[in-house]
């Protein structure tokens, strides 16, 4: 009776929500034992990643707790536009997560925890329509981003009843984060005055028409790099667990939103392709104003036009700067349950909102002490400026599916589903920042090597996904009608070891 009970509310909840979920930036699971049962772990008190899930769970586990994991994962990337159709570098990101929770006699139970809670990185050559030699050809360019989110710190539950049990945790995150490819932005960020008398500034000749004596553009366009940005920052964790019954037991979660500073960074903007570019527009100017010009006069003409603007063309418009960066990552609730259906088998699922609204809305870039004249000259500042990148994510939700069953006393096998929506909008999806995988299914194992120790073993792969972004893209007209495409493969491999 009990089974049959259970059954129909899981395919119940199953029917709710399976059109519900997301991945982002963050991992589905933190162990191989909990992968392998599709992420399942606020309401299931057997494992590590409960430091991190939902803390309260770990006054249920049995005994003291030594978990360690190691997770290799395989993202595949591909991106097309217009002017390409190319594949991502294969990259292969290690993955290490360690917890030990202490239990004793007493109501309350500690545990102390690192766990790596999500990134990203890509890498491609790409064309680029304002990347070109002097024949035309296109100078190929590298897109690059790597972001890595790690969480470590100490979690306490204590049981206000034998079967319901609080718990919070405090941990300190740190991040690393680098991007390299080209930075488009709105010629109305050049404040400079290039025309004193009028008020002319350069962002408007940027983007007059030729017809008005302007270039034509509808973005500037610089070669981008900007690495070495850390920070450091918090996360706090509370949940609620409960063990409702033999065959039950539920559980309940909230994360802090977590705003951090990168700080230590460096950017180089490279603006010498757009110079060349709006040159050679010039030239082409003067000589249909005076066709009995030769090229090289044409070419002493525009010279002389940018000296007078306040343009030394022999000083180049390559800028150094210090960089700081601000992000937040995403308060999230979570509820769980576990139901035994029969003696050896066992039915969990996770549900969770995730806000990325309130976090990826936006990222800002601090630029300070520009080195360059002529940039800071376009710029209309002393080299000290803020931008934002719009990244404009929604809110998401997760449901997380999973199966145990023990084959025998040494072996349980397991299998899982998560089932997402994609956070990031098609205004702003471009392919190194390409966080939109939705469907994942696992597999796993754990092998008992004695009473007290165990190997956990899995398997998880996100499906293919493919988005094709909005025209115009709020980022760059390159990424325009572009279609960006992930998947991923991640292999989990722990140990669990039961101390007395």
């Amino acid at each position: 009776m009990y089974t049959r009970q259970y059954s129909t509310l899981v395919l119940l909840l199953l029917a709710a929500t399976v059109a519900f979920a997301t991945n982002g930036t963050r991992m589905i699971g933190f162990d191989a034992r909990t992968a392998g049962r599709g992420g399942a772990s606020i309401a299931v008190f057997d494992n590590g990643a409960l430091l991190y899930t939902n803390p309260a769970g770990i006054s249920f586990v049995s005994n003291a707790l030594l978990d360690g994991n190691f997770s290799l994962m395989i993202p595949g990337l591909d991106f097309s536009n217009s002017i390409n159709a190319a594949k991502g570098k294969t990259n292969y990101f290690p993955i290490v997560n360690i917890s030990y929770i202490n239990k004793n006699e007493s109501d309350f139970t500690w545990g102390a925890g690192a766990f790596t809670q999500g990134g990203m990185g890509a890498d491609f050559t790409l064309n680029h329509n304002l990347f070109r030699d002097q024949n035309g050809n296109f100078v190929q360019q590298e897109y690059h981003s790597k972001l890595a989110v790690m969480q470590s710190g100490l979690s306490a539950a204590y049981k206000l009843t034998p079967d319901f049990s609080i718990g919070a945790s405090a941990h300190l995150v740190y991040s690393m984060l680098d991007f390299k490819m080209p930075y488009s932005l709105s010629p109305s960020v050049m404040q400079g005055v290039a025309n004193p008398q009028t008020g002319l500034t350069f962002g408007q000749m940027f983007a007059a028409p030729p017809q008005m004596g302007g270039f034509g553009y509808t973005e500037v366009t610089a070669a981008a790099t900007m690495d070495k940005l850390s920070a450091f920052g918090f996360s706090g964790k509370i949940g609620i667990a409960w063990n409702a019954n033999e065959n039950v037991t539920l559980g309940a979660s909230y994360t802090s939103p977590s705003p951090l500073t990168y700080k230590s960074g460096r950017a180089t903007m490279d603006m010498t392709y757009q110079l060349n570019d709006a040159f050679g527009r010039a030239v082409m100017g003067v000589m249909q104003q005076n066709p009995g010009m030769t090229p090289e006069q044409a070419q002493q003409a525009v010279m002389g036009m940018f000296t007078q603007l306040g343009i030394d063309m022999s000083k180049g418009v390559v800028a150094e700067y210090d960089l700081e960066t601000k992000l937040k990552f995403p308060q999230s609730v979570g509820i769980g349950g576990m139901f035994r259906l029969s003696e050896n088998v066992r039915l969990a699922f996770d549900f969770e909102w995730i806000n990325w609204k309130n976090a990826f809305d936006k990222m800002t870039l601090i630029l300070k002490n520009g080195s360059n004249a002529n940039i800071n000259r376009m710029m209309g500042n002393d080299g000290n400026f803020e931008l934002d990148f719009p990244m404009n994510w929604e809110d998401s939700y997760s449901t997380r599916l999973g199966l145990e069953v023990d084959a025998t006393d040494i072996i349980t096998f397991r299998a899982g589903a998560a089932f997402g929506s994609n956070p990031v909008p098609n205004a702003t999806v471009f392919p190194v920042f390409p966080a939109i995988v939705e469907n994942h299914v696992m597999v796993g194992l754990t092998y008992k090597l004695s009473s007290s120790f165990a190997m956990n073993a899995a398997y998880e792969h996100a499906f293919n996904y493919a988005q094709t972004a909005l025209t115009p893209s709020l980022l760059a007209s390159e990424y325009s009608g572009s279609t960006s495409q992930l998947k991923e493969s991640i292999f989990h491999l722990s140990f669990s070891w039961l101390m007395p």
